[in-house]
């Protein structure tokens, strides 16, 4: 009896290693090809990942050097800001190295700047340049910035401190050691890009911008966030810079930023009164700057950002 038993059992166990063989091989072929296709077709991880490079080597400037600014932001920067030119314009007295990926916040850049500091880049100054509702947002990024910002430790602790579940704890710690894992909704995206026409403002509709806090609660989130920037940035021997970029109908999200910055002791920098700017400066979208609203945002910047840096700010208490 207890032979025939293990006779049935062993076909069973025949078709199981097969399924796992076939499973393993299919898995290995994902990966492999999704780091492909990342590292060769993707233009967000060539620029990210030659901006991360750069950052990297950031020093402290010499004397009668440059000021090294590590300026870093979401979609509102990459495409509000014209880096080269605005590395034109202030050359001979900043050197400016961008860190542009879009649909981050606060969450993202906090922990990429601790990773950036602990592998050895030492700006000068930080400009941090996310908008205000992505300061205020509970979240980080499901792809790209698990991969390209955090390291596994990062992903562990940003996941902790959100307070995720288990399910969404394991895909952020899979996000950053799986290409496929972490790229699988930028396929899907580009797949619906490719059947569904305007997708991205359809997404957008269905997701607008969320209401700027009232007063109390802007501040009980906003105000920690910043003494946890500014400290940051100090133990490294960083300045710490808010860049407040322009959006339709923000002037009371701007003045409540500059409020909060003051009052932590961070400086805080608005090239561009969003009062001024017509829609004809942005896109259909209603969020991003056109090329027009870019050039005037990037002259703005190259204009006062020197200023700001030159001119003494008292410590906080």
């Amino acid at each position: 009896m207890p032979s025939s038993i293990s006779n049935s059992r062993h076909p069973a166990f025949t078709y199981a290693k097969i399924l796992f063989a076939i499973c393993a091989s299919l898995t290995i072929s994902f990966e492999l090809l999704s780091d492909d296709l990342l590292k060769h077709h993707s233009e967000t991880y060539a620029r990210v990942s030659q901006q991360y490079a750069d950052a990297l080597r950031v020093r402290h400037a010499k004397p009668r050097e440059p000021m090294s600014v590590l300026m870093v932001g979401n979609s509102l920067l990459l495409y509000g800001v014209d880096v080269d030119r605005l590395q034109k314009l202030t050359s001979s007295q900043l050197s400016i190295h961008p860190i542009f990926l879009e649909a981050t916040g606060y969450y993202d850049w906090l922990y990429a700047l601790r990773r950036l500091f602990r592998d050895g880049s030492r700006p000068q100054v930080v400009v941090l340049g996310v908008g205000v509702n992505a300061f205020l947002s509970n979240a980080v990024r499901q792809d790209y910035a698990p991969l390209m910002l955090f390291d596994l430790q990062d992903a562990y602790d940003v996941a902790s401190e959100l307070k995720f579940d288990r399910t969404a704890t394991g895909n952020l710690l899979l996000d950053h050691s799986s290409a496929f894992w972490d790229t699988r909704s930028v396929f899907r995206m580009q797949v619906l890009r490719h059947i569904v026409p305007h997708c991205q403002q359809l997404f957008l509709l269905l997701k607008p911008q969320p209401p700027v806090p009232p007063a109390p609660e802007f501040h009980a989130i906003a105000n920690p966030r910043l003494q946890r920037l500014r400290r940051l940035c100090a133990a490294y021997g960083a300045k710490l810079i808010i860049l407040v970029p322009p959006t339709p109908s923000s002037e009371d999200a701007v003045r409540r930023m500059t409020l909060a910055s003051q009052r932590e002791g961070v400086e805080s920098l608005v090239p561009v009164d969003p009062a001024v700017l017509s829609t004809y400066y942005y896109q259909p979208d209603e969020i991003h700057l056109t090329p027009e609203g870019a050039e005037i945002f990037t002259v703005a910047l190259a204009t006062y950002l020197p200023r700001q840096l030159l001119r003494p700010v008292a410590s906080p208490d």
